[in-house]
């Protein structure tokens, strides 16, 4: 047993920028005696905080490094321009790397986005943190390019960010130790996936299940008629009436003693009457 299953409770990782209420909320749902802590490290430290056993799994930005880790992509991020409320970008929808070839555009440490060649003029130093670089753009000190999600976490009154096109998108994954899939951490996936109770792989979701389900499961097969039994030897009465109508035969290929295809009599209602003789005569 590893120690994420001695532990009393699923330590899930997450960088900035990611919201997991939702499958927090799922999994207290689903798993109310298993307690799920919340672990925030940043995106440069995310595969590292796996690597130690901070944390069963994570949610960090692609790519991961190295090959011990198991990830699922999970979706795209649009990635944005911050500025001032009051500069000309913020006039626009949306803008173009082109746009921004004249603006000094911060590049801080921390950059979650896979650049190439970042858009605008560099900045003789790079910021430390993103947050820092926000502080920066609301001093009047160039523009910043991040995630969506990383904008309206430092979201502020005197800021607003506009989409940038033709840039890269950061994208966001689940990830874990590929030696430490343990039944949580298939529940945890079984989760996000979007699986429901019953589809939910590992030994917790079969254990788990109610014990009536599970007698039905194993007993269904033999409560069930075979296939085939029921009207075959005429036991129920349909099939031997099914059998004689038209036919002249009973289900046991036995003749009725009546004319297939004959009817009663016209106005005798269906059951034949004794002929009678003549009337005798008067002494």
């Amino acid at each position: 047993m590893t120690a994420s299953e001695d532990s009393t409770a699923f330590r899930l990782a997450y960088v900035p920028g990611v919201t997991p209420s939702k499958w927090v909320r799922i999994w207290n749902e689903r798993l109310p005696d298993i307690p799920l802590t919340l672990v925030q490290v940043p995106s440069a430290e995310a595969c590292g905080a796996l690597r130690r056993g901070d944390a069963d799994a994570g949610f960090v930005r692609l790519p991961v490094d190295g090959d011990d880790l198991s990830a699922i992509p999970l979706y795209e991020e649009t990635t944005v321009v911050v500025v001032p409320k009051d500069h000309l970008v913020a006039a626009a929808d949306e803008v173009t790397p082109d746009e921004l070839a004249d603006e000094l555009v911060l590049h801080p440490l921390d950059d979650t986005l896979d650049w190439d060649h970042p858009p605008g003029r560099p900045a003789l130093e790079r910021p430390a943190t993103t947050a820092d670089a926000v502080e920066l753009v609301a001093a009047g000190v160039g523009l910043l390019v991040v995630p969506q999600s990383l904008a309206r976490l430092h979201h502020r009154k005197d800021l607003t960010y506009r989409t940038l096109t033709d840039v890269p998108a950061s994208r966001v994954a689940l990830s874990w130790p590929q030696e430490a899939t343990t039944d949580r951490v298939e529940d945890f996936i079984g989760i996000v996936r979007g699986r429901t109770v019953n589809s939910t792989r590992g030994r917790r979701a079969e254990a788990e299940a109610p014990a009536k389900d599970r007698r039905a499961d194993k007993g269904g097969a033999r409560r069930q008629p075979a296939a085939g039994k029921t009207g075959q030897t005429g036991k129920t009465g349909q099939t031997g009436k099914a059998a004689g109508k038209g036919s002249g035969r009973t289900a046991s290929g036995k003749p009725t003693g009546k004319a297939s295809g004959k009817g009663p009599r016209r106005g005798s209602g269906g059951a034949k009457t004794t002929q009678r003789g003549k009337p005798r005569r008067r002494p």
